[in-house]
C-alpha cells in the first residue's frame, strides 16, 4: 500500500510539473512573447499537452489507482485513508479517467487551435472586429462538443465541461442556485438605479499615472501577504493568475490612467488568487491537491479581496491617505467617505471586469446563458453578437455598441474555456456566505482592518481554506468553513445590508 502511495505521488508530481512548464508558455504569451512567434508557441503547447495527455492515461497510473481501491468508473474509493489520501486517490482517478476517453490527437488540437485562437481574439478584440476571431471559435466550439460528447455526460453537455472548473457540480445544480437569488438581484439593482442618491466618481477618470498605481498596488499587495519573492507583478490584456511552480505564483493587471478602479482593484483581485496558490500546507505540497478545489472557491478568495475587503470603509480608511499621498491632484478635495461610494458607485456597465459587485453576477449569467446554448447548438457563432447586445438589453438595460465592450470583451473563449464563467458568480455566493463566518470568528475586524492589518484575514484564510487545496471539494469545504452548503441568501444580505447604506435605501 505505501509503496502504490509513493508511486501515486511521484506520477502525480510529474504531471503537476508539465502542467506548469505548460502555465509558463502560456503566461509568456499573454505577456512578453514577439508577436511573430505565436504559431511557434501553439505547436510547443500542442507537444507538451501531448506529453502530458500520455502521462496522465499512462496505464500504470491506471493499475496504481485499482491497487490502491478506486474505482475508475463511480470514483469511489475503498480503504482506510485519510482525508488527504483519499482526496489523492479519489481526484487523481477522476482525471484519469476522463484522459483515457480523449485521444491524444484531439488535446493536442485543442491546444495549438486555441493558442492561435487567443491570439486572433487580441487582434480582433483591438480592432472590434468579431469577424476575425469568429471562424477560430467555431472551431473550438466543435472541438468541446466533440470532446463533452467523448467525457460523457448526464443531462446536458455542459456537464462534461463544467466539470473541469467545478468539479463534481452539475449544471442543473448551477441552474437552481442563479435561479434562487437572480430575481431579488434585479429587483435590487432596479431599487439602486431608481434611488435619488447621487454619487460623484468623476475624480476616479482624471489621470492616474500608470507606474504610481502599480507602486500602490505593490504596496497593498505587500500588505495582503503577497509574497514577491515567489511572485511577480505584470500587464496583460486581460488580468489573471498562473501558477509557475509552488514557489511561483505570477499575477497579472491592466493599467488605465483614466480609469483608477481598473488596475488597483484587478491587482488586489489576482491577489486574492495568488495568496490561495501560495497558502497550501506542506501535507499536499507536491501533490496534485496543491491547487485550488474548484474555480468557484477560488473566485471567492479573489472576490473577497477585491470587494468584501478592498471595497469596504474599513479598509479605505487605512489606505486613502496613502493613495492620496500618491494621487494628490486627481483626489484633492476628495474624502475618504466619497472615495468609498465612488469605488461602491452601481452602474448598469458593458465590461465585466470592470463591473461593480452589485451587477456583476447579471455579466455571469448572460455568458452562462449564451455559452450553453453555442455548446448544444440552439446558438450559431453568427448569431452570437446579436443574442450577446440582446441579452445585455434584458438584463441590464443597455447594449454595446461594437463588438469590443460586447462579444470580445473576454479571453475565455478563445481558450476553448467553456464552463468556467459560472464560477465568478459562484465567487461571489462563496465569499459572502465565508466573510459571514469570517467577521464572527475575527473579533474587531473592522477595527484591524482600519489599522491596515490585512493578515488577520490571511491567517483566517490560510487556517481554515487556503491550505487544505482541493482535499475537500467545494460543497464539503463550504459546509467545513461554514456550517452549511452553499446558500444564495448570504450574498443577498450581504449586498443589502451594504447599499442601503451607500444610497441611502
Amino acid at each position: 500500500m505505501q509503496n502504490n502511495m509513493k508511486k501515486l505521488k511521484e506520477l502525480g508530481h510529474e504531471i503537476h510539473r508539465l502542467e506548469q512548464i505548460s502555465a509558463l508558455l502560456g503566461w509568456d504569451q499573454e505577456t512578453y512573447i514577439p508577436k511573430g512567434a505565436v504559431n511557434d508557441r501553439a505547436e510547443q503547447q500542442s507537444v507538451i499537452q501531448g506529453i502530458l495527455h500520455s502521462k496522465i492515461t499512462n496505464p500504470e497510473l491506471g493499475k496504481v489507482l485499482k491497487d490502491l481501491g478506486a474505482d475508475l468508473n463511480s470514483l469511489n474509493v475503498n480503504g482506510n485513508y485519510s482525508d488527504a489520501d483519499r482526496a489523492l486517490i479519489k481526484n487523481t482517478a477522476r482525471i484519469y479517467s476522463k484522459n483515457v476517453k480523449l485521444p491524444k490527437s484531439l488535446v493536442e488540437r485543442e491546444a495549438k487551435e486555441t493558442s492561435i485562437a487567443q491570439a486572433k481574439w487580441v487582434e480582433a478584440r483591438k480592432k472590434s472586429d468579431f469577424s476575425l476571431f469568429s471562424p477560430h471559435l467555431d472551431l473550438i466550439l466543435q472541438l468541446q462538443r466533440e470532446k463533452a460528447d467523448l467525457l460523457g455526460y448526464e443531462d446536458e453537455r455542459y456537464d462534461a465541461l463544467l466539470d473541469d472548473y467545478e468539479p463534481w457540480m452539475k449544471t442543473k445544480e448551477i441552474v437552481e442556485v442563479f435561479s434562487k437569488f437572480q430575481g431579488k438581484l434585479k429587483s435590487f439593482i432596479d431599487r439602486i438605479v431608481s434611488s435619488k442618491t447621487s454619487i460623484d466618481d468623476s475624480f476616479l477618470y482624471k489621470g492616474y499615472d500608470n507606474e504610481k498605481q502599480k507602486a500602490f498596488g505593490v504596496e497593498i499587495l505587500n500588505s495582503m501577504g503577497y509574497s514577491f519573492t515567489r511572485g511577480r507583478l505584470d500587464v496583460s490584456a486581460h488580468p489573471f493568475t498562473t501558477t509557475i511552480g509552488y514557489d511561483d505564483i505570477r499575477i497579472t493587471t491592466r493599467y488605465n490612467k483614466n480609469n483608477f478602479k481598473t488596475g488597483i482593484f484587478g491587482i488586489i483581485h489576482e491577489g486574492g488568487h495568488g495568496l490561495y496558490e501560495l497558502g497550501f500546507s506542506e501535507e499536499i505540497r507536491g501533490t496534485i491537491l496543491a491547487e485550488g478545489t474548484s474555480m468557484g472557491i477560488h473566485e471567492s478568495q479573489s472576490r473577497l479581496w477585491e470587494n468584501v475587503i478592498g471595497r469596504s470603509k474599513p479598509f479605505w480608511k487605512a489606505f486613502f491617505p496613502k493613495l492620496k499621498a500618491f494621487f494628490p491632484e486627481p483626489l484633492n478635495g476628495v474624502s475618504p467617505d466619497q472615495f468609498y461610494r465612488a469605488v461602491n458607485i452601481v452602474k448598469p456597465s458593458l465590461i465585466r471586469v470592470e463591473a461593480d459587485e452589485v451587477t456583476y453576477s447579471m455579466h455571469i449569467i448572460i455568458r452562462f446563458n449564451l455559452e450553453r446554448k453555442l455548446l448544444n447548438g440552439e446558438l450559431s457563432v453568427d448569431m452570437l453578437p446579436d443574442a450577446w447586445n440582446r441579452e445585455y438589453g434584458e438584463y441590464l438595460g443597455i447594449e454595446p455598441e461594437n463588438d469590443a465592450e460586447g462579444v470580445l470583451q473576454d479571453i475565455h473563449w478563445s481558450g476553448g474555456m467553456i464552463g468556467y464563467f459560472p464560477t465568478y458568480a459562484l465567487g461571489n455566493l462563496y465569499a459572502a456566505q465565508i466573510y459571514d463566518t469570517l467577521k464572527k470568528e475575527v473579533k474587531d475586524l473592522d477595527s484591524e482592518l482600519e489599522e491596515g492589518n490585512l493578515k488577520v484575514v490571511l491567517d483566517w484564510l490560510r487556517k481554515h481554506i487556503h491550505r487544505y487545496g482541493s482535499i475537500y471539494n467545494a460543497s464539503e469545504l463550504c459546509k467545513k468553513v461554514t456550517g452549511e452548503t452553499l446558500n444564495p441568501d448570504y450574498f443577498m444580505n450581504y449586498l443589502e445590508s451594504k447599499y442601503k447604506q451607500v444610497y441611502d435605501l
